[in-house]
């Protein structure tokens, strides 16, 4: 219910009187006549301010405008680190600033203070520019700190739910596979989860979408101890492995019939980092009487658009 409230208004002779200065003798002991630039007492007057609240404002105005200078000198000196990190190779003072709409002298200060931070680089001979090593390093502890499974998981999430198959996230340990992440589908028989533990490389789909990104040195090395069957259908022979590898960088991804368990297949496709580098897979599996050779297509469809969300959340870009 809406409340009224009424004014309370004073008599007017009150008013009168309230709004009346106040009359002080000339002769009253104690009792100082206000100072020169100092505000009235009376409600509604003020005196000219003084040279301390002048000199106040002064200084505000003149913090807001190096802030506002300050603001717009960083936002410059990021958009010449974005520039050369967008150019394919160095860029002149010139052509940044007037891809940036800057005046040639600006972006020349801000090269040369970025320059004394490490961040930028000089050619000597060419004059131009190029991002330095302070950036690179930066990018590297960024890298580090970055939390992949917490970044994938929304997407592994999806991808369940899309498929309506167990989905898991695993890089390279070692010479192993270790799964980091595993959510169920909602079809799902019963199986154990792998969260934190490893499988060999070579028996799972996973496993051959990393291996297949690594240098052929280091799967000659993986596979010089051998290649241990798991089941009849498990790759065991050195140059049937390297032949799947190769079907496996045409085709984009890799699946696994029954190599590792019985009655289990899988799909996976690779995971890529802000520099193009594959640092992790995600894998669709299933019993195979729903895992088909039918649904590969699809499923490999479906793992590469979560594979690419997370690729654009760890900073890459998508082809």
């Amino acid at each position: 219910m809406a409340v009224e409230i009424t004014p309370r208004v004073r008599p007017v002779a009150a008013v009168a009187l309230a709004a009346a200065p106040p009359v002080t003798p000339p002769d009253a002991p104690g009792i100082a006549a206000p100072a020169p630039g100092i505000a009235a007492s009376a409600p509604g007057i003020t005196a000219p301010a003084g040279p301390a609240a002048r000199i106040a404002a002064a200084v505000d105005r003149d913090r807001d405008l190096l802030d506002g200078n300050a603001v717009r000198s960083v936002d410059r000196a990021a958009s010449l680190l974005l520039a050369l990190g967008e150019s394919p190779a160095e860029a002149g003072v010139t052509e940044l600033a007037r891809r940036l709409g800057l005046h040639k002298s600006t972006a020349s200060r801000l090269l040369a203070t970025l320059q004394r931070r490490g961040l930028v680089e000089q050619d000597e001979e060419s004059g131009k520019y190029r991002l330095g090593l302070v950036v690179i390093r930066l990018a590297e502890r960024a890298e580090r700190t970055l939390d992949l499974r917490g970044i994938a998981l929304p997407e592994l999430e999806r991808l369940a739910r899309a498929t309506r198959e167990t989905v898991t996230l695993g890089i390279v340990e070692g010479d192993a596979y270790l799964t980091v992440a595993q959510v169920d589908g909602p079809s799902m028989v019963a199986c154990p989860d792998w969260t934190g533990r490893t499988t060999p490389l070579h028996c799972i789909a996973s496993g051959k979408v990393l291996l297949a990104a690594m240098a052929e040195r280091d799967v000659l090395r993986i596979a010089r101890p051998g290649l241990p069957a798991r089941t009849e259908r498990t790759i065991t022979g050195l140059e049937a492995l390297m032949e799947e590898l190769a079907r496996v960088r045409r085709r984009g991804f890799a699946v696994a019939f029954s190599e590792w368990i019985e009655g289990t297949n899988g799909v996976a496709v690779p995971v890529a980092d802000a520099r193009g580098r594959v640092i992790a897979s995600i894998g669709v599996w299933g019993p195979a009487f729903r895992v088909t050779a039918g649904r590969v297509a699809e499923i490999a469809a479906s793992a590469r658009q979560a594979a690419a969300a997370v690729t654009v959340r760890l900073g890459g870009a998508v082809a």
